[in-house]
């Protein structure tokens, strides 16, 4: 709506996307799994969710900015197409590239995220399986079993860098314009 609409609505929508950008999100969601009771997968997901849309919000209205002045949109405006039909038809297919790959790379950040909640113990609860839930029980064995930490942060490390890979990877297929060198 904000880069399609542009004005007043652009400017109201994203100085509410910057203020939510300015919150302590880890503390936010802190707040809502304690709110809604610590242990339940399915709190955390939603809580990471809620807290997570900023970027994608920024990366669409992006794109709407760029594609509003492109000539195929004004043809269809000037052909008497609606704006539901323009922003549906003409406009969002094409902005879904970019919303596809920060899908893509904010899988490492929810990755993370749950990590470090479990492990404070407010996300997953035992006898789930997390990350953080692994790193926890192996603090009290660091000093004699180091591998029990190597494992749960070797396995974080590359969830975290195979969801960065698969971003860049999405990224360079769906990109239109990025040109392909055939040397």
């Amino acid at each position: 709506v904000a880069g399609y609409v542009g004005r007043w609505v652009d400017h109201a929508l994203m100085r509410f996307v910057d203020i939510v950008l300015t919150l302590p999100i880890l503390f936010i969601i802190i707040r809502i799994v304690g709110f809604f009771g610590t242990g339940n997968w399915m709190v955390v997901v939603i809580a990471i969710g809620i807290t997570g849309w900023t970027l994608a919000a920024r990366l669409v209205r992006g794109e709407f900015l760029m594609l509003r002045e492109m000539d195929f949109v004004h043809a269809a405006k000037a052909l008497g197409a609606g704006h539901r039909r323009i922003v549906g038809r003409h406009m969002l297919p094409p902005a879904m590239s970019p919303l596809i790959v920060a899908a893509a790379l904010g899988v490492a950040d929810a990755v993370v995220v749950e990590a470090a909640l479990s492990f404070l113990g407010f996300g997953i609860s035992r006898p789930e399986a997390s990350l953080g839930n692994m790193l926890t029980n192996a603090q009290d064995y660091f000093v004699r079993a180091p591998i029990m930490v190597v494992w749960p942060g070797l396995i974080l490390i590359l969830m975290v860098l195979s969801a960065s890979f698969l971003g860049d990877g999405l990224r360079d297929a769906l990109d239109p314009r990025q040109k392909i060198d055939a040397s």
